[in-house]
């Protein structure tokens, strides 16, 4: 289970540092305007977030590889 959190984690910051090492302007632009948006709007973004990747971890976990 820790080794699954891990590597999990381990992808996210990969993909994290590849986003600012290759357009770090694209994600300044991007904080910019994110700073602009409704509170309510980046809300339901995080929801949907939450729950596209809660249902790709449950999808993971009924069909194993």
């Amino acid at each position: 289970m820790l080794q699954t959190i891990l590597y999990g984690l381990g992808l996210v910051l990969i993909i994290e540092g590849l986003a600012y090492a290759l357009a770090p302007s694209f994600l300044k632009n991007l904080m910019a305007r994110m700073m602009a948006e409704p509170v309510e709007t980046m809300r339901i973004a995080g929801f949907a977030a939450l729950v596209l990747g809660t249902g790709l971890v449950v999808l993971s976990q009924v069909f194993p590889t």
